[in-house]
């Protein structure tokens, strides 16, 4: 039976067509695979479902009956549930308390009553989780069954699941797989999106694939490979494997010793963490988010403040950034691509000429970065607000990439990347190593960190539990360091 329809569903912004003429189906208990390269109109479609936009034409039917989705309030009472890749939890509060926000309207809450409910619900699906734990002293992993269990206790039989696993260990994505399944067991539905291909043919049944806002294809996940998935969301055949040749490491660029640093909250976030980096060589940080990677990256780059310890750099290097916040840090949102792209160069040559900018090089410049980091916009003038997040993600990759660094602090570099765009960025992260930049690597795909990296530091809670040669080292014995384990 058919859970959600969609019916020739388009929606403008402006005059660029975002989803052009969208009919899919998706049956009642299915696990369902929505695949795309970036701005091919996924998150567009998916707001659309959930409340927070409306399509300019077309019909939405949940179980067959026409329905408008006018907000997220209504996407709840129709049963749709968004569990959203960066977690809308509040830290402070306890499991039960964010549950069940905004949803009591009564002067007297029975706590106890709601521990027993939740407990209850998290029981039935097989969400083990404590509904007294402050959410902020929660593993990752289980702060995710806490977002599944929000949208459950609010009776939604369709789940959107954006992006899932970006954050988890690889026991935890199992875990994560058996829980969807028992969920779409239970005759639940669920939406499923993901740029990780090995992943969606070993969970998902059935997967829609867009390409510049149309539907090229839907079929079985036991009909395709990887590799074909691949090709169908952007067209052209794309090469998964990260093909490097042996690093020939040379001085060292980067000296790390002893290094302390604390959070935003003045919070202790990096311990004792000393390490050396040599030009030509990667080394790749692997952890599970908020374990202190972004104030190491921080405190390297410059931006924080060290409590003790020394950061010391070659004479002269020179030290590219990308950060793991692309929209608070990277990019100011109000400036066009062209601007984005010179922000650290605009007071030099060519860019600037008797302390005048000089447009035509500027657009000149800005086009050249957009055919060679396929950036997808209607003009180099458009605000980078406008732009999808993998195509904002581009646009720091080809301002930082372009001068040349002796450092590069690459932080989730391919995070909401397609395949394409991420293959591309491997190949011009290998390429600068060949080059001679000293490259940190700092991500929470551990299948990249394993592909990309010379060598492997493992964080977890802010040390260096260990760092290992890539050759010698497992998925396995780098999953149990993440999760705090012990070889």
């Amino acid at each position: 039976m058919t859970y959600l329809r969609l019916e020739n569903i388009t929606k403008y912004f402006g005059s660029f067509v975002a989803n052009d003429n969208i009919s899919l189906s998706v049956n009642s208990g299915q696990i369902h695979a929505i695949l795309g390269e970036n701005g091919a109109g996924k998150t567009t479609l998916m707001k659309m479902i959930s409340g927070l936009s409306q399509p300019d034409t077309g019909q939405i039917y949940i179980q067959e009956k026409p329905v408008k989705i006018t907000s997220p309030n209504t996407a709840t009472k129709l049963g749709i549930g968004m569990i959203h890749q960066h977690f809308m939890l509040v830290p402070q509060l306890t499991v039960t308390e964010n549950i069940i926000l905004g949803l009591e309207n009564s002067w007297r809450l029975n706590l106890r009553q709601k521990h027993q409910e939740i407990t209850a619900l998290s029981q039935a699906y097989g969400l083990e989780v404590d509904p007294t734990a402050k959410v902020e002293n929660l593993p990752v992993g289980i702060q995710q069954r806490v977002e599944i269990l929000k949208v459950l206790y609010r009776q939604a039989k369709l789940l959107i699941l954006d992006e899932p696993t970006a954050v988890l260990t690889p026991s935890e994505v199992d875990s994560l797989i058996v829980i969807l399944r028992q969920l779409a067991a239970a005759s639940n539905t669920i939406i499923f999106i993901s740029h990780k291909l090995e992943e969606v043919i070993k969970l998902c049944d059935t997967v829609t694939i867009l390409r510049r806002g149309r539907v090229v294809a839907t079929t079985t996940t036991e009909a395709v490979t990887p590799q074909k998935l691949a090709e169908l969301m952007v067209g052209y055949e794309v090469d998964l494997q990260v093909n490097k040749s042996p690093a020939l490491p040379e001085k060292v660029v980067l000296k790390v010793e002893n290094l302390q640093v604390t959070d935003d909250r003045n919070i202790h976030a990096v311990g004792d963490v000393s390490f050396e980096l040599r030009a030509g060589e990667i080394l790749g940080i692997a952890g599970v988010d908020g374990n202190g990677q972004r104030e190491l990256a921080d405190a390297i780059t410059g931006l924080r403040k060290i409590k003790q310890g020394k950061i010391k750099l070659k004479k002269y290097s020179t030290i590219a950034y990308i950060p793991e916040d692309r929209q608070k840090i990277g990019l100011i949102l109000q400036f066009s691509i062209a601007q984005n792209l010179i922000l650290k160069a605009f007071k030099k040559l060519p860019f600037c000429r008797n302390y005048l900018l000089q447009p035509a090089v500027i657009k000149n410049h800005a086009q050249a970065a957009m055919q060679i980091f396929n950036i997808r916009a209607t003009g180099e003038d458009i605000q980078v607000s406008q732009l999808s997040g993998g195509n904002q993600q581009k646009v720091i990759l080809a301002r930082e990439l372009a001068g040349e660094a002796d450092l590069i602090v690459a932080m989730q570099p391919t995070r909401g990347l397609d395949v394409g765009a991420t293959a591309a960025v491997h190949l011009q992260l290998l390429a600068e190593r060949d080059r001679g930049a000293a490259i940190l690597y700092i991500s929470t795909e551990l299948e990249e960190i394993m592909a990309m990296s010379d060598r492997i530091a493992v964080i977890y809670r802010g040390k260096f539990v260990a760092i290992l040669d890539v050759q010698t080292a497992t998925v396995e014995e780098i999953g149990l360091l993440m999760a705090g384990g012990k070889l």
